[in-house]
């Protein structure tokens, strides 16, 4: 027998395969109907266990793995056809709808805005690239710019969240999981660290050298080439540069931007020191209110599944099914609660889309925990 002839058999059983699918899909609608006239509920684990286990044990034993996979999938993808029949719109995807509606066409141009740091750090920077004329509350902590959106004391706040060279801001992360709030737009900032000092000091000069602990690792080679200097983390890379500025030594510098060189009357002994030239760092905006702008083509999730086996594949599943692009997954520990962690998403999906609609509708409905974070749109 030759591949054409294996191919047209092939082909034959993927005709019957189909056909039988279809057919199986519209006698799940039918149960879905039948479930709400009968109040009962669409997700029965034991019957699936039990029919699983039933085909899994008439397959040859060489398949078997691939039988419960493919029956796996088949299961979430009825349940999930069931579903949508009978929930077209979760309470979540109406308060999601009804944010679209009332949210103001343009974004604000002079709010009040919470970054953490002083005049001159990369927070201000990137903030002043997401909104025109931002009238800038500048917090102490990360935590402290969500504190005060939660409090009221700001309509929105600026964070940092992943760098391109650094990776993932974790304590970012952590602290979404503590406070109730919504991503309502973000943006990429070019992120070039400078060593400054003052006017007339010299690189040999320097014996220590204070920064932000991200710029410090963003440009470890760099700091690795000196020798016998110190490297001193701060809350801030605007900080580092007013410490320098007011420090009564003549033998320190700071890793920070060539704004505060000019803002804090420093000098640049050696520009763009980071490990990498396309050093990039992604912010997001706050706000304590859902706020859907026009355009919103990303949308970012978090939520906890069962620790068991297949768990977070059957999430995974559901973006491959609806053809949503996952920009990014990051994992977070949940505190007090061991092995178990809440998943960060990130997805390429336009707000307005039927895929978006129904991913919502599902993931609202099979997760432990789920919260929508928020729809928006990046500036590059």
């Amino acid at each position: 027998m030759d591949l054409n002839e294996l191919r047209a058999q092939i082909d034959q059983i993927d005709n019957d395969l189909l056909s039988s699918f279809c057919r199986r899909m519209d006698i799940s609608a039918e149960m879905a109907v039948y479930k709400k006239e009968n109040n009962l509920p669409v997700y029965v684990p034991s019957r699936e266990r039990q029919k699983l286990n039933g085909i899994v044990s008439k397959t040859p034993e060489d398949i078997q793995t691939y039988v419960s996979s493919l029956y796996t999938l088949l299961f979430d993808l009825s349940r999930s056809y069931q579903e949508k029949i009978l929930n077209p719109e979760s309470p979540l995807m109406r308060e999601i709808t009804n944010a679209i509606d009332n949210t103001k066409k343009v974004f604000p141009r002079d709010p009040v805005v919470a970054c953490q740091g002083i005049e001159g750090a990369y927070s201000q920077l990137a903030c002043e690239k997401l909104f025109h004329v931002p009238n800038i509350m500048y917090c102490n902590t990360w935590d402290s710019v969500f504190a005060a959106i939660d409090s009221g004391l700001c309509k929105y706040g600026v964070l940092p969240l992943e760098n391109s060279t650094a990776g993932s801001i974790t304590k970012i992360y952590d602290l979404m999981t503590k406070y109730h709030f919504y991503i309502v737009r973000s943006a990429r900032l070019k992120i070039d660290h400078n060593l400054l000092t003052k006017k007339g000091t010299s690189i040999k000069a320097v014996k220590e050298i204070f920064s932000h602990e991200q710029a410090i690792n963003q440009c470890g080679v760099f700091l690795k080439s000196l020798t016998g200097v110190k490297i001193t983390a701060c809350e801030n890379t605007a900080v580092a540069a007013q410490m320098v500025a007011d420090s009564p030594r003549n033998d320190v510098a700071a890793l920070s931007s060539r704004y505060c060189a000019e803002l804090y009357g420093l000098e640049c002994l050696a520009d763009s020191v980071q490990d990498k030239g396309n050093n990039y760092t992604r912010f997001i905006t706050i706000s304590k209110d859902l706020e859907v702008y026009p355009g919103a083509d990303k949308t970012s999730i978090m939520l906890s599944i069962p620790h068991k086996p297949g768990a977070l594949y059957r999430i995974l599943s559901r973006f491959y099914a609806l053809d949503i692009n996952l920009i990014k997954l990051e994992s977070r520990p949940i505190p007090d609660r061991d092995f178990e962690f809440m998943f960060y998403f990130d997805l390429d999906t336009p707000v307005y889309s039927q895929q978006f609609i129904q991913l919502i509708n599902e993931l609202d409905g099979i997760c432990e925990e789920f919260r929508y974070l928020g729809s928006y749109s990046e500036i590059v």
